[in-house]
This record gives C-alpha cells, structure tokens and sequence, in this order.
C-alpha cells in the first residue's frame, strides 16, 4: 500500500473488508456475514442500503443501528496529522463527545492546533493545523542545526507566549463523573464474564471497549508489499506489482527454478535371484540395498554435478550409504521441439522418466551396476545409483518418534557456463561464457529400517 494512501485514508481498510472480534450464528441479506462462524451484523442491530461504501455506512452508525452525531471517519485522517486544516463544524455537546471518542478526539486536536499556530506562528516547522512541515528548506535547516550545533538564521530571543488549556466542551473539555462506572459495574454484576471483551478483543478495537455488546466490526490492517533482494549480490530476487487488486509478482525467482529436481526410487533385484523385493516402509537391515537417484536440470544449460555424502548418516543408527558415479553431466533443458527436428538419436533420447517405473537389477541378461558409471542419462535428466546398508535394529528396542526414518544427507555441487550479460546488442561479446557455481546441502528421505528379527524370518 503506497505512503500517500495510508496518509489519506489511514492504516486501516477504508473499503469493503470488516473483522469481527465475536463469533455468532445469525444470517441475513445486505449485512456483514462471517462464512466462518455464520455471525452477522443483524446481531448488533447494523443493516445497509446498499453494499458499496461499507466504511462510509459503518462510521455513521452506532451499535444498535442509531445514527452517530458529527461522527468522524477515517477519511478524516490527513486532517488529524496536520496535513488539512481542521473542520469547523465540531460537536459542542458533552453527550457527543461521549458517544463519539473521534469527535472528541478532533475537538481536542482542532483546540491544541490553534493554540500552537497562535503561540508559534513564526516556526516554520509548524503547518496552520498544527502538524510538522518538513518539505520546506528552512525546515530541513533548522533541523540539522539541531544535531550540527550550527544556528542557521537568527535566533527568537523573546519570550514565547504560554498556552492556556481547554476551558468547555467547544473545545474538547471533558469533566470525568466519579459515579460514570457505577452503571458499569452493575452491567458486569448482570452479565458476568461472559459478557466482557476479551484482552484480544480489546486490542483489534480503534478504541476501548469494556463488553462484547460494545464490539465493532473493524478494518483489517494493511499489508504492505515488499521486495526482497539477494544478500550476496544484491539481485532482486521478489518484487510483486504495485496494483492493489493484483497479487502477482514482476520479478520471482524461485530456488526451485535453478536448482535440479531430485527423486529417489529403489531398483529392485531381479526375480531370478529369488531375493525379496525392497519395502519403503521395511528396508531390509545388514545388507546392500540400491537405489536410483535422478537429477533434472531445469536450467537451459549443461550442467556439471559433483554429489557428496558422509560414509555413516548421522543418528543413533548410522546407515552406510555409497554413491557408485559421484561426478556426472546433465544436458541442458532445451525445447522438446528443437531435439523432435534433431536426429533419431535425440527423439529417442527425449522421453522422460517416470517415477513410477520398476526397474530390476541382475539375474540372466539384466544390468549390473557399475562403480563410476550413470545408470541412464536422458535429455535434461541422470540417473544414477545409491546402495544403501542399514543398520540392525532390534525387535525389542523402544524408539523414539521417526528415529527408524532412514534420511541421506547430500552434498550438491553444480557448475555450468552462461552467456555473460552485457548492456548493448553487441553479438560478439554476447558469445561470451562465464563460470558459475553453486553449492548446497539437501536431505532425501528413502523410508523406514526394517526391525532385525522380521528380517531374518
């Protein structure tokens, strides 16, 4: 929400948006409703004319649906910090001001600003209303001068003239009456705890309400929209539109967006060697069990991958996990239609895997896994094998929440050339590479160690 608006209208939803601090089950037409808790304006006696201009409406209405007195809106605002002059028509009745604390509050103000103008009219850091003017040269001047030490002009040594305080109700003047909490104390006696406002109702009101009846609906707060730059480089990373109604983003880079897309799959043993198939949810303990893990590149560059893990993962069980190609090559993300007008080797390398592929490993004729060797490599896809061997933990063993999980942390390093960026349309220096690196730390879940005993049977 821009400075200039807030300014204006205030810090609060000067449009169609209400909060309710009470949740209540009635419902009607042309009235505030809650969705969530089915509460509804009808409650506390509020009905519209239309469904526009629903601040307007509210702050000419007291609860009970009896119209309030010279009522001050948030429209009002800018008036309040001195950048208008005040009205002239303020309320002059002690029951106004009462029913009314923004009335009161204005004839207070509207008092106080007056006197100021009339006791400082030479500052020039005061506006006619009262308010701080700082736009102005000799302002910005005078202000230095108080943190320089230096005088810019010369100094008033007359005296100032005092200023007298408020003296009736015209002026905001309000004389508290010792018997006013009697009526409520009597309301508490009657209606208990119940029917008083919470502390966090209290604190979501513009002003104090002791009792739920007293409850108004309330604006939300604004929200503001902030861009995020990168700490390193400064690049902004998140920058959304200025619009109101808009929620999107002019700029949004995402770390998903630049960095591979990571799947782990288990490779099941071949039927012919009569082993049992790998469980997720029961890895077999004491022996090696191989999983293919994939990287996707989503960036329209080759990418080079260096993975590396720790010998034992950390925990009260340490699982030895070995990468058998640690270092690989993954193609660029180009567009499908570019590799269909390739070759036939490119067409029929363009076809994407599918996590939900079953893959066996050895057994007559099937595929070994190799040490330094990728187990498949595709368009912008490797995939490459992880063995695994966890554990042994014991029927009888209490655990503690997710202690079985088995978690392999991993070391990603990726290196690649991009165009180096160059303002002008220069070709030459647009075939320019440069090297780029980055480095992180990730942890693929896999599933749950198996106890030793049901193992073995």
């Amino acid at each position: 929400m821009p400075l200039s608006m807030v300014k204006s209208e205030g810090p609060r939803c000067a449009r169609n948006c209400f909060d309710y601090s009470e949740k209540r089950a009635v419902s009607g037409p042309w009235i505030l409703s809650c969705g969530y808790c089915s509460w509804s304006s009808l409650e506390i006696g509020w009905q519209f004319e239309n469904n526009k201009n629903m601040h307007q409406q509210i702050s000419k209405l007291n609860i009970g649906g009896q119209p309030r007195v010279n009522s001050t809106t948030p429209a009002d605002f800018a008036k309040f910090v001195g950048s208008e002059p005040p009205s002239e028509t303020e309320p002059t009745s002690a029951a106004a001001l009462d029913n009314d604390p923004d009335a009161a509050f204005a004839s207070i103000r509207s008092f106080y600003s007056s006197q100021l103008s009339a006791s400082n009219s030479a500052d020039p850091l005061l506006t006619p209303s009262g308010g701080f003017n700082y736009s102005s040269p000799s302002s910005l001047a005078r202000i230095m001068s108080l943190y320089t030490g230096r005088s810019f002009g010369k100094k008033d040594m007359g005296k100032s003239t005092l200023m007298r305080e408020s003296a009736g109700v015209a002026e905001g003047l309000r004389i508290v009456d010792p018997t006013s909490d009697d009526q409520a104390v009597e309301r508490i006696r009657n209606e208990g705890w119940k029917g008083t406002a919470s502390v966090a109702q209290q604190a979501e009101q513009r002003h104090a309400s002791t009792f739920v009846d007293d409850l108004r609906p309330m604006p939300p707060l604004l929200r503001t929209k902030r861009s995020k730059r990168c700490r390193a480089c400064r690049h902004l990373l998140v920058k959304p539109e200025q619009k109101v109604q808009s929620t999107r983003f002019r700029i949004r880079l995402v770390a998903l967006n630049y960095i591979p897309t990571i799947s782990l799959r288990p490779l099941q043993p071949s039927p012919s060697t009569e082993l049992p198939l790998i469980n997720l949810k029961a890895v077999p303990p004491l022996r090696p069990s191989q999983f293919l893990l994939t990287l996707k590149n989503p960036l329209f560059d080759a990418i080079k991958v260096t993975l590396a893990i720790p010998v034992q993962t950390p925990g009260r069980y340490s699982h030895k996990v070995t990468i058998l190609c640690p270092q690989f090559d993954i193609g660029s993300n180009v567009d499908q239609w570019d590799e269909a007008l390739g070759d036939g080797k490119s067409r029929r390398s363009s076809k994407l895997f599918s996590d939900s592929k079953v893959e066996y490993a050895g057994g007559e004729g099937g595929r070994v896994a190799e040490a330094g060797k990728v187990w498949e490599k595709r368009r912008n896809w490797t995939t490459v094998v992880v063995e695994v061997v966890c554990a042994a933990i014991a029927e009888s063993e209490e655990l503690e929440e997710d202690e079985d999980v088995l978690e392999i942390p991993i070391f990603v390093r990726m290196e690649w050339e991009a165009d180096l960026e160059r303002e002008g349309g220069d070709e030459a220096k647009s075939e320019k590479k440069e090297k780029r690196e980055l480095a992180y730390w990730t942890v693929v879940g896999v599933g749950r160690v198996g106890k030793l005993e049901a193992a073995l049977s």
